[in-house]
C-alpha cells in the first residue's frame, strides 16, 4: 500500500487487511504476514472487543464531559487499531507512556475505566498506580512523556526490572504527529538512539494537530524522522489492527534484544475533535470525514470476522452487553468521584520522604485547623494577595 502527503509523494505503508476486511498479500509483506498469522480467531475476537469497548468508552467519556461531569476530554473515535493493535504486541514486563488519548492501549493494559477519568474530572492527580499495569498516567504536555520514556528504557537496560524473565523489558511511548515538533520529542530521540534505549516511539499521526494539518507541519513522511536519528521507521496503515501488530511485535521484539529503538508511523485519521473544547468543522469538510468513515477500523476487522466464519452475531449481543455495563458503570462512577482531602495534594509528590514537603504539608494542615504558624502565616497571606 502506498498512500501520499502533500505533494503527492507516494509513501510506502505497511497494509495487512484493506478497507474491505480482505487480507493483503503485498510482495515483501511475508515477514509482517507471518506474525500476523500467528493471532488466533480469539485474538482477533478480542481486539474486537476491546476496540468496541474502547469506543463506548470514548462515547460516554464525551458525553459525560458535555454533561459537566468532565472539565476536558480528548477523544479517541478511528484510533483503535492503532491503540488496540499496538497493545497487542506487548508483553506483561513492557512498559508503557501514554500521552492523552490512548484509551484503547489502558483498555488492554487493564486500567480500570473509571480511574482513567480522574484526571479529567479534577479529582486526582493522575488516575492510577503506573505500576499496577505498567502504564504510566496521562501526560499533557505535549511530547515531555517521551523524555520519561526514554529514561525508564535507559534505566531497565542498565538495571533491568522485577519482571524480567528471559527475554528483557522494552518501552513504547506514544505520541502524535503534532507532538513531532516539539523539541521534547527529538531529544528524547536522540538520547534514545545514542544509547541504544530499549524503546518504541509510537506515532499516532491522526493528520490533526489541533486544527492544524500535517501538511503545515512537515514537508516529508514523518517516520524519516526516525530515520533522521538512525532508528528502523516505519509507516503502517492505522487503521489496519493486523500491520499495526506486527509492525509493533517487530519493534518490541528488538528492543528487547538490545537493538536499540525503533520508530512507527501509524497512519490514521481523528474522526471525533482534538478535545472537548474544538469544533472541528471550522477547519476541516465533512466529505474528508466521510472517506475516513468508510475506513473505520473496527468495522474492517469485522468483515474480516464475518469473511472467515469467525464472528457469529452471539458473540456480538455479548460485547454489546458488555459495552453497555461499561457506560452504565462509568456514568455512575464518574459521577462519584470527588477530589478528597486538599492535603492529599501533598501525597506522592516524590518518591521517598522530602524534607520541604513535609514541611509545606504542615503548615497546611495547621492553617487548616486555624493555627499556621505566624510568620508561615504572613508569607502565605503575601502570596495570596492578603497583604494591602
Amino acid at each position: 500500500m502506498t498512500t501520499t502527503n502533500g505533494s503527492n509523494e507516494a509513501i510506502p505503508t505497511l497494509q495487512l487487511l484493506d478497507p474491505e476486511g480482505h487480507r493483503v498479500t503485498t510482495r515483501g509483506t511475508k515477514g509482517y504476514r507471518d506474525r500476523a498469522a500467528d493471532l488466533t480467531a480469539e485474538d482477533l475476537r478480542g481486539m474486537y472487543r476491546d476496540m468496541v469497548l474502547t469506543r463506548r468508552f470514548d462515547e460516554e467519556a464525551t458525553s459525560l464531559q458535555r454533561q459537566g461531569e468532565l472539565a476536558l476530554y480528548a477523544p479517541s473515535r478511528g484510533q483503535e487499531a492503532a491503540q488496540v493493535g499496538s497493545a497487542y504486541a506487548l508483553r506483561p514486563q513492557d512498559y508503557v507512556f501514554p500521552s492523552y488519548r490512548e484509551h484503547g492501549v489502558l483498555q488492554v493494559r487493564g486500567v480500570d475505566t473509571v480511574d482513567r477519568l480522574r484526571f479529567f474530572r479534577g479529582s486526582d492527580h493522575g488516575g492510577w498506580d503506573p505500576n499496577e499495569h505498567n502504564a504510566n498516567v496521562y501526560t499533557v504536555v505535549i511530547g515531555a512523556h517521551t523524555l520519561h520514556a526514554t529514561g525508564y528504557a535507559m534505566g531497565v537496560q542498565r538495571d533491568g526490572t522485577p519482571l524480567d524473565k528471559h527475554d528483557g523489558t522494552a518501552v513504547v511511548t506514544y505520541f502524535g504527529d503534532g507532538a513531532t515538533s516539539q523539541g521534547d520529542v527529538n531529544e528524547a530521540m536522540v538520547y534514545a538512539a545514542v544509547n541504544q534505549a530499549p524503546v518504541v516511539f509510537f506515532l499516532q499521526n491522526n493528520q490533526w494537530a489541533i486544527s492544524e494539518p500535517t501538511t503545515r507541519q512537515t514537508r516529508t513522511p514523518l517516520y524519516r524522522r526516525g530515520e533522521g536519528f538512525g532508528m528502523p521507521s516505519l509507516r503502517v496503515d492505522g487503521n489496519d489492527v493486523l500491520a499495526v501488530y506486527a509492525a509493533t511485535q517487530e519493534a518490541l521484539e528488538r528492543a528487547r534484544a538490545g537493538e536499540g529503538p525503533s520508530f512507527i508511523e501509524a497512519f490514521t485519521y481523528r474522526m471525533g475533535a482534538h478535545t472537548t473544547s474544538d469544533d472541528p468543522t471550522r477547519y476541516r469538510t465533512t466529505d474528508q470525514e466521510e472517506v475516513w468513515r468508510r475506513r473505520d477500523p473496527i468495522d474492517r476487522l469485522v468483515a474480516l470476522l464475518r469473511a472467515e466464519g469467525e464472528l457469529d452475531d452471539e458473540f456480538v449481543v455479548e460485547v454489546q452487553t458488555a459495552a453497555d455495563e461499561l457506560g452504565v458503570r462509568l456514568r455512575s462512577g464518574v459521577r462519584a468521584l470527588d477530589g478528597g482531602a486538599p492535603v492529599s495534594t501533598f501525597d506522592d509528590v516524590y518518591a521517598t520522604p522530602h524534607g520541604i514537603v513535609a514541611s509545606e504539608r504542615a503548615w497546611y494542615e495547621a492553617y487548616e485547623a486555624g493555627d499556621p504558624p505566624a510568620e508561615q502565616y504572613a508569607i502565605a497571606e503575601t502570596a495570596q494577595g492578603g497583604a494591602r
